[in-house]
C-alpha cells in the first residue's frame, strides 16, 4: 500500500480517530493540543525529583516533548515517540532552542516491538485513556515488548472519579484489569492525581499507576 496521502501512514486507525475522523497529527496543526501545556506535567516532574525515572527512559505518546525534554534534562537517555510529526518536529525544535540532548522518533504504541529497543523506565502520559477496551490488551503487550524486566512504567491518565472529568476518563478498576498480572505486570499502586490541560483551571482528576515488569 502505498502511505502517499495517507493521513495514518499506512497504520489502523485508534479509537480515538475513528471516532473524531483525524488523525492524531491534526491536533497540533492549529495552534496547541487541549493537553498542549507547553511544560511538564506537575505529576511527571514531582515524579522526577522523587528518583522515579532511572536508566533508558521511553516517553510513549510524547506529544511536543515536555515531559521527555524535562527528564533529559536531568541528563537520563530519553526517547519520545508519537505518531503525530508536527507535534515530534516541534519537540525537536524544542530541544534544540534549549539545548537538550533528547531523541524523539515516529512510531506507533501499539507496535513498539519495531523500535528493537528496551527501557528501564517507560512513561504514559495521557495515552492509556484514549486507546478503547480492544485496543488495551495490544497496547499493554507492546509496552512489555519494550520495557526491561524489572522496570517501572507509570501511566498517568484521566480518572473517572471527581467532578469536570477529562475525555476517556477511566477507572482504577480499568488499570488494575489492563495490567495486573498480564504480560509480566505488577500494578503497585494507583494513586489520585491530577492532569493539567489547556481547558481545566486546577487539571482533570487523573490515576497516577506505577506498575512494575517482572
Amino acid at each position: 500500500m502505498d502511505d502517499a496521502g495517507d493521513p495514518f501512514t499506512g497504520r489502523r486507525p485508534t479509537s480515538h480517530e475513528r471516532l473524531t475522523g483525524l488523525p492524531w497529527d491534526a491536533s497540533y496543526h492549529e495552534g496547541p493540543a487541549p493537553w498542549d501545556i507547553g511544560r511538564p506535567q506537575p505529576a511527571m516532574v514531582r515524579l522526577a525529583a522523587e528518583g522515579g525515572f532511572t536508566g533508558a527512559v521511553l516517553d510513549a505518546g510524547c506529544g511536543t516533548g515536555e515531559n521527555a525534554l524535562h527528564v533529559a534534562s536531568l541528563g537520563l537517555p530519553v526517547l519520545g515517540v508519537d505518531v503525530a510529526e508536527t507535534a515530534l518536529a516541534i519537540a525537536r525544535a524544542k530541544a534544540g532552542d534549549r539545548g537538550v540532548e533528547v531523541e524523539f522518533a515516529e512510531a506507533d504504541a501499539l507496535r513498539l516491538e519495531r523500535l528493537g529497543r528496551r527501557f528501564d523506565t517507560v512513561l504514559d502520559c495521557g495515552l492509556f485513556h484514549t486507546f478503547d477496551g480492544g485496543e488495551r490488551s495490544a497496547y499493554v503487550a507492546s509496552l512489555a515488548s519494550v520495557t526491561e524486566h524489572g522496570g517501572t512504567l507509570y501511566v498517568l491518565c484521566f480518572s473517572d472519579d471527581g467532578s469536570d472529568t477529562g475525555p476517556h476518563p477511566v477507572s482504577r478498576e480499568d488499570l488494575r484489569a489492563a495490567f495486573d498480572l498480564v504480560d509480566g505486570w505488577r500494578v503497585v499502586a494507583v494513586e489520585p492525581d491530577r492532569i493539567q490541560t489547556r481547558y481545566h483551571d486546577d487539571g482533570a482528576p487523573a490515576w497516577l499507576a506505577t506498575i512494575k515488569r517482572h
